[in-house]
């Protein structure tokens, strides 16, 4: 090792202990020097790649989800107390790919697994919403799973939820299609007049 090498390990070492808050001390702030943008990407279908390659491992995809946060500006980074790096993610950074049901009716209970296997509880704390494309009109769900990201509920999954819905009117007397989970009502669209 030359002296060069040395320097640069303790200018690197320097830099993590600059970065890196004592114990008690508040969160680091949302953008800290040094921020890197990672050639790291979520796919639609929820596959990650990294330097264009599909991470095959899905030990590695679930390691990297527990430091994947999204900010204010919906930015997607892979945080860690020493360096972060922004991240691109295609639409969801999870996807829904089962569900599983329990009781029936306002009783119901709704459970998506994601497809890095997190099991996720629609509810108060984890809603389901529909956005809608706006040219096309098709319907896109996804439900809040953890640290607030959310997860695309897959085509097949979305279907056997509409088949669970309900129909109420709305105060504006609409009819409005949904499903409950947990004591919560999520709509899922209206219907058309007839």
């Amino acid at each position: 090792m030359t002296s060069g090498d040395d320097t640069a390990n303790e200018a690197r070492a320097a830099r993590r202990a600059a970065l890196t808050p004592p114990v008690g001390a508040p969160p680091l702030p949302d953008r800290l020097p040094g921020e890197e943008a990672y050639d790291i990407r979520i796919a639609r279908d929820g596959t990650w790649f990294h330097n264009g390659e599909p991470i095959h491992r899905i030990e590695l995809a679930k390691l990297f989800a527990t430091i994947l946060q999204r900010d204010a500006v919906g930015d997607y980074w892979l945080m860690t107390p020493v360096e972060h790096g922004r991240i691109w993610v295609e639409d969801a950074p999870f996807v829904a790919v089962e569900m599983t049901v329990a009781g029936e009716g306002a009783e119901q209970a709704l459970s998506f697994r994601t497809n890095l296997d997190q099991w996720v509880a629609a509810g108060p704390d984890h809603p389901i919403r529909v956005a809608v494309h706006p040219d096309s009109g098709e319907p896109t769900p996804y439900i809040v799973a953890s640290k607030g990201l959310e997860a695309r509920i897959a085509r097949p999954v979305f279907y056997d939820m509409v088949a669970r819905s309900d129909a109420r009117a709305t105060e504006s007397g609409e009819s409005e299609v949904g499903v409950w989970s947990n004591g919560v009502f999520f709509a899922l669209g209206t219907l058309p007049e007839e």
